[in-house]
């Protein structure tokens, strides 16, 4: 993704359409709004249901609302416009759009949103009210407010949905920041089980987010638990959508750990769901995104801690077109007989530069046996000096496992591979990755995604799937993540595809290509940092395209429901699979009748509006 800013220190800045509008919908509509059993009509469509806007009948009153605060351990209030500062100078603006490129200062904003938008898809909004929850008691009543007043509910944890699912105009919002607690069992029985042994085990509650995890279970626990690999990433709205992290080729998906989910219900009941109770909510919970439900605690199951993680980066340069289809042949060959294994993950980059770049994570190797695996690799490069150069050469980062998300070891070994949150207020301790500053408040171009089924790598087919691969990258680069696909897993690990509902061809994928772009921290409706639109669309235009040239020889690549593209036409069956999605499709129907939980790409949602405010028949 490009990493350019605009440079507005000059320009006259003024806010525009960024604040907090009501737009009401068209069409002829009844006049009461909070009736959820009518029908009404606009053209040639019946409308079954709608969510009440403010100042139409039915939005709660101001007494209402205090009302929901005072009962509740947590508090409600007004959402603040966080641009609001821009109207009064310049500098001030200036100020907050610094701010907007820290994820954490993002979160700490109940109106912000880790990207700013899509093009021609939606754009960050502010919410009206927002609840500041602190247990699952408080998420109850939230819930049960948004049901008797027909309200639009969103739910804000990390705030990292690339498809807007955590905010939405004239919506009520559910805010976990607060809902952070992390608790360590050295015997976990989940409820309802009999003649289960005890075993060791972490619950987190839904609102947490991963560094705080990583920092209680590894640096301090000196176990490992599986999570996600960017460390403001929140924990519930991670676990349900599958979720994967660096290490996954070793301990599968996140939600694959998961042995016990507390949930609130669209009807405000709380549950505790796990394979010997509630069976199918705890199935549905892992993976099939939050359209089931609030996960206010998931406990995970401990891993033993590896001795080592690490990375290693190399950058090798092609001297043509040919030679760079042979690299990539090569490096394709290279990777199933030596990486496609549970020590390896995260992902190599293609670009129409003849450059190959790779960043891979270790697991369990030292830095003598990583290098002793790449060695052959190397070796074939280096042989070939009219080919080829090596523009970087491999850099290899091993250390004790214990200091991966060690915040003191990092900044005095590693300063330059995180980003600290220096704000006077920040979150202590917390960091995120340097690599991923490329991602924070980015207002999205195009976003594809699909799995790499492990039969391409087979010998008769490796030219084929190398020529796929530089043909895409001349039309927009792309990277092929290897950590999210459970080829080359454990066998108990690759059966997570089995086993939770996601695409089953990740269970078979040794890897998933990744086509994004954008522009960064600008913002729509704020004048002065309006983004190139224009732009915009011509990327998303490269960016179908070279997908489009992979799918033609992975037909059956899918999507990964939370890094799929807003516009894909069957992304029920691409992100979960056709058997998947009909049983998904029927427990919404049991669970959440009235869609309460429904946002863009949610299951069920193929029957509303894209606002998510309107159900038609």
């Amino acid at each position: 993704m490009p990493q350019d800013k605009l440079d507005t220190s000059k320009r006259q800045l003024l806010l525009g359409s960024a604040g907090l509008g009501a737009a009401a919908l068209s069409g002829a509509l009844a006049p009461n709004a909070s009736a959820t059993a009518a029908t009404y009509q606009q053209g040639n469509q019946a409308i079954v249901a709608r969510r009440v806007r403010p100042g139409e009948p039915g939005w709660p009153s101001e007494a209402q609302w205090q009302a929901l605060g005072e009962s509740m351990q947590g508090k409600v209030f007004k959402v603040a416009d966080p641009f609001a500062g821009c109207e009064q100078s310049a500098q001030a603006c200036n100020d907050i759009l610094k701010q907007f490129e820290n994820p954490f200062f993002i979160q700490d904003t109940p109106g912000a949103t880790q990207s700013s938008g899509w093009v021609d898809a939606w754009t960050s909004k502010v919410s009206q009210y927002a609840a500041e929850v602190q247990n699952a008691e408080d998420v109850s009543k939230a819930v049960k407010f948004a049901k008797q007043h027909n309200l639009r509910l969103v739910v804000k944890g990390g705030a990292h949905s690339y498809l807007g699912q955590s905010n939405a105009a004239d919506s009520f919002l559910i805010w976990t920041k607060r809902l952070d607690k992390i608790e360590m069992h050295d015997k976990f029985v989940p409820q309802g089980s009999q003649g289960v042994k005890p075993f060791e085990a972490v619950s987190v509650a839904g609102g947490a987010i991963w560094v705080d995890v990583y920092d209680k279970v590894v640096v301090k626990g000196r176990r490992y638990v599986q999570g996600g690999g960017c460390t403001s990433v929140g924990v519930g709205g991670h676990l349900q959508t599958g979720g994967f992290g660096s290490f996954s080729k070793r301990f599968g998906m996140s939600a694959g750990g998961i042995v016990e989910v507390e949930m609130v219900l669209a009807d405000g009941s709380i549950v505790v769901a796990n394979e010997h109770q509630n069976q199918d909510l705890f199935w549905a919970s892992r993976g099939a995104g939050a359209a089931f439900g609030i996960i206010t605690r998931a406990t995970l199951k401990l891993h033993p801690l590896p001795e080592t993680f690490g990375f290693a980066g190399l950058r090798v340069k092609a001297k043509s077109d040919g030679a760079y289809t042979a690299l990539v042949e090569h490096f394709l060959r290279f990777y199933r007989d030596a990486l496609m294994n549970p020590h390896w993950g995260e992902h190599v980059g293609f670009n129409g530069e003849n450059v190959l770049e790779i960043a891979m994570s270790i697991q369990g190797l030292s830095e003598a046996e990583a290098a002793k695996v790449w060695q052959p690799f190397i070796d074939w490069v280096s042989a070939r000096p009219t080919e080829f150069e090596i523009a970087s050469p491999l850099r290899l980062v091993v250390i004790p496992a214990y200091h991966w998300w060690d915040y003191e070891y990092r900044k005095k070994h590693l300063p330059k591979s995180i980003i600290e949150d220096t704000r006077p207020n920040g979150k202590a301790g917390a960091f995120w990755w340097s690599g991923s500053a490329r991602e924070v408040s980015i207002y999205i171009a195009g976003y594809e995604s699909g799995w790499l089924h492990e039969r391409l790598l087979q010998e008769e087919r490796l030219s084929a799937l190398a020529m796929t691969l530089v043909a895409a990258s001349r039309v927009r680069g792309f990277e092929i993540h290897f950590n999210k696909g459970l080829a080359g897993s454990p066998p108990e690990v690759a059966r997570q595809g089995q086993q939770i509902p996601m695409n089953p061809v990740v269970e078979h994928a040794f890897g998933l290509v990744i086509i994004a772009g954008g522009e960064l921290n600008v913002h729509e409706g704020l004048r002065g940092h309006e983004p190139n639109k224009a732009a915009a669309r011509t990327e998303s235009a490269r960016i179908t395209e070279a997908m489009n040239i992979i799918r033609a020889i992975a037909p059956d690549a899918g999507g990964y429901c939370s890094e799929m593209s807003y516009f894909s036409p069957n992304w029920q069956t691409d992100a979960w699979g056709q058997a998947n999605y009909a049983r998904l499709l029927k427990l919404k129907h049991q669970y959440d009748p009235d869609g309460l939980f429904m946002a863009h790409h949610y299951v069920g949602s193929e029957d509303w509006s894209h606002d998510g405010f309107v159900k038609r028949g």
